[in-house]
């Protein structure tokens, strides 16, 4: 009989024996050797019927106390509201985290705070041995973000979006005249006229894929002044 020595959503490291025994199947991300089966990379334990798998890390948000993240409200319990942040952990936002009023949670209607698909700016302030993450809204400026849209990078490109002091997405609201938030989970808020919002959006793609490259600032910069001239 076999054993599943990890559980689903675990995250595993390249050698790491995850199951043992022919009752299981590897996939991608997995080797057997004899009747064990390893993780062959860094990722995401994934366990469907008898198959396992290991989804690269790569793109996910690891989270660490102390970031400013944009999350989107996906689900709401008894006690507060789970939210999509982009990490491989479940992601929780507390009552007690969220409002500075006191609330009968047995008489409350909590998506009258937040609903499913609100966007919020939060902070981690917990991150669990059991890998469970902990957010607030309590801080000063932490709030729900209303209208607009989120945009989605890879985490480690978010110090280029920024640029030094805030010079690139500062650049970016001066042309696009969008207000933009960006979280350090890889998400980026971004409001204002519409068209500037797609302008906003095409300049993020761009630094996303040439985060790498010498001179990004001025490519950024002659496309949004030709995205501006070419709405007047």
């Amino acid at each position: 009989m076999g054993i599943i020595l990890v559980k689903e959503k675990d995250i595993v490291i390249p050698g790491e024996k995850v199951a043992s025994g022919m009752d299981f199947l590897p996939s991608i991300g997995t080797f057997r050797e004899g009747e064990d089966i390893f993780a062959s990379k860094l990722g995401l334990v994934e366990i469907r019927n008898r198959v396992i798998k290991v989804i690269p890390l790569k793109g996910y948000y690891m989270p660490k106390r102390g970031d400013t993240v944009i999350g989107i409200v996906t689900d709401i319990g008894f006690s507060g509201w789970t939210v999509d942040i982009g990490a491989p952990a479940e992601v929780n936002l507390p009552v007690g985290e969220a409002l500075r009023e006191r609330i009968e949670l047995l008489k409350s209607d909590l998506s009258k705070y937040f609903d499913i698909d609100d966007v919020i700016l939060a902070k981690v302030f917990n991150v669990t041995k059991s890998r469970i993450v902990q957010l607030t809204m309590k801080e000063y400026g932490l709030k729900k973000l209303r209208g607009g849209r989120v945009v989605r990078i890879t985490p480690s490109k978010v110090p280029r979006l920024i640029g030094k002091g805030g010079s690139m997405v500062s650049m970016i609201k001066k042309y696009t005249k969008c207000e933009i938030n960006v979280g350090q989970n890889g998400y980026v808020w971004i409001n204002g006229p519409v068209d500037g919002q797609y302008l906003a959006e095409k300049a993020i793609q761009m630094i996303e894929q040439k985060a790498h490259i010498s001179g990004l600032t001025d490519e950024v910069k002659n496309m949004l002044e030709e995205g501006v001239k070419n709405e007047a």
